[in-house]
């Protein structure tokens, strides 16, 4: 009787998202593939000085992987870089850890977001050229941006983040001259004015509206997060925390920490 033959994927773009011991000569990742989704995969012997994996498993940097199995962990059977760059460094860096902390908390496992994994390896190409002192490398600023835009189209992905052309409660048109603010549990809501919490022009919620069209060239939504990156970060952070279940990103209370150092 023939063995049944064991699904295989075969040089599959994939970013480790993060890294476990597994054993005292393996690791179990998990990884971020553009046409499955998030996947687990247990690297064997990947902890041994003289194994081929040990220089290649790391974190955003492009791979291409090629996986066997059918249960919740697969086998790593191969893995290669991609044409990529070089790896974060500082404040870059931090933030590459807290997108890939967003997408461990947030995405199903083997749910596919194609649109998302290009999201993401642009953003980690942006954050890759911000390194200080670096030829061709863009400011520092720009890291706040990426990231907000980063958050944007990880909310509109996986159907968290509201439309923003209407006011949720009453879907009447967004007014360009009133402000609004995103709520966790009310979607996008008009803010009273004198409210302690300000929130965004009418105008301003359209422009991010347009830009998060499939169609839209992304150096649209980086140009308008730029622009009002301070007055997102807070509102995003909130909606994310929210749908996360948790108080505060791992991430987030590393750079604090060391910021009071």
């Amino acid at each position: 009787m023939s063995r049944a033959r064991v699904p295989r994927v075969a040089d599959e773009p994939a970013y480790v998202l993060h890294r476990y011991e597994w054993s005292e000569s393996s690791l179990i990742l998990e990884v971020f593939t553009r046409h499955h989704g998030r996947v687990a995969v247990a690297a064997k012997g990947a902890r041994r000085p003289t194994s081929s994996f040990r220089p290649i498993l790391m974190h955003m940097q492009g791979l291409r992987m090629s996986f066997a199995g059918e249960g919740d962990v697969k086998t790593l059977k191969a893995a290669e870089w991609a044409a990529g760059h070089a790896m974060p460094q500082g404040e870059a860096l931090l933030s590459g850890y807290y997108a890939n902390e967003l997408l461990m908390r947030m995405l199903p496992r083997e749910d596919p977001h194609p649109a998302l994994f290009d999201a993401y390896a642009s953003t980690i190409a942006l954050l890759a050229r911000s390194r200080d002192g670096v030829s061709g490398g863009v400011g520092t600023a720009v890291v706040g941006a990426a990231l907000r835009a980063f958050e944007l189209r990880l909310l509109r992905e996986l159907g968290l983040l509201p439309a923003l052309n209407a006011e949720t409660t009453t879907l009447s048109a967004i007014d360009c001259t009133q402000d609004y603010r995103l709520s966790p549990e009310g979607g996008l809501l008009s803010s009273p004015v004198g409210a302690v919490q300000t929130g965004l022009a009418g105008g301003v919620w359209l422009d991010i509206e347009s830009a998060l069209g499939a169609s839209v060239d992304p150096a649209v939504l980086l140009r308008v997060a730029a622009a009002h990156d301070a007055a997102l970060r807070g509102q995003l952070r909130q909606l994310l925390l929210y749908h996360c279940g948790v108080a505060q990103f791992k991430t987030r209370q590393l750079i604090l920490d060391l910021q009071s150092l």
